[in-house]
């Protein structure tokens, strides 16, 4: 069997990852209290009330959980085409930040559901919530197996595949509202609806500060494995023949 320190890579931290670690978290300490005062200061819905305002939170996180599988799927090509470790290891970081950012957002959701929907409405089996769940779980399969399988480079070349196959569950997951029209309880896609006046701002805000939230994560769990995979192997890798 190969293992994580007979395939190689160049996965070496290198300055550039730190530092764009480093530079993000000051992009991020700028625009968190930012955030927080935009959706404090955004209108309260007549019907929702303060639960609307979770519109600031949960559709971003979304894009998060959307961005992080899509980035597993292309590192995971990466690997499947040049061996290297260091995109193995981008493709399982951002399959765990997008598993952060997925259940959070299956956390929000239903909190929104409740209010939007009324008591007794936490969950309904939505064609566009059955099919984040059931990313959900397609992802967390793939960390599991991913931990299971920790060094073996075939197990880490099948996961790649797996990754590639699992995104696209995430076109179907957003154009599933005009695919089943009216029979969706869903809003439509929110940047083809409309916002109330003021909620534009503070929408907008949500978006970039969560999407730097999201690289910030990303690139600090990607530094942190490449340097454990140093450890591990003792000297720096070599790509894989």
């Amino acid at each position: 069997m190969t293992t994580r320190a007979t395939m190689g890579s160049d996965a070496k931290p290198g300055a550039a990852l730190p530092g764009a670690v480093a530079l993000l978290g000051w992009i991020l300490a700028l625009l968190a209290p930012i955030y927080a005062w935009t959706v404090w200061k955004a209108p309260l819905d007549d019907v929702q009330g303060v639960m609307q305002k979770i519109l600031y939170v949960h559709p971003p996180l979304a894009y998060g959980a959307y961005l992080g599988f899509v980035v597993t799927a292309i590192a995971g090509g990466l690997f499947l085409w040049r061996g290297r470790e260091r995109d193995d290891l981008l493709a399982i970081a951002a399959a765990e930040v997008g598993t952060i950012f997925c259940t959070l957002m299956l956390v929000t959701g239903p909190i929104w559901a409740r209010g939007a929907w009324g008591p007794g409405n936490w969950w309904v089996w939505d064609a566009r919530l059955t099919l984040t769940l059931l990313l959900w779980f397609v992802y967390l399969a793939y960390l599991l197996l991913r931990s299971f399988t920790e060094g073996d480079e075939r197990a880490a070349r099948f996961a790649s595949i797996y990754g590639i196959v699992g995104v696209v569950l995430i076109p179907l997951n957003y154009w599933i509202i005009d695919l089943v029209g009216g029979r969706a309880q869903h809003p439509e896609n929110i940047e083809r609806g409309s916002l109330g006046p003021g909620m534009g701002l503070p929408f907008v805000v949500g978006n970039l500060t969560l999407f730097f939230a999201f690289a910030y994560l990303l690139l600090l769990r990607w530094h942190t494995a490449i340097e454990e995979a140093g450890r591990v192997n003792g000297e720096e890798p070599k790509d894989a023949a």
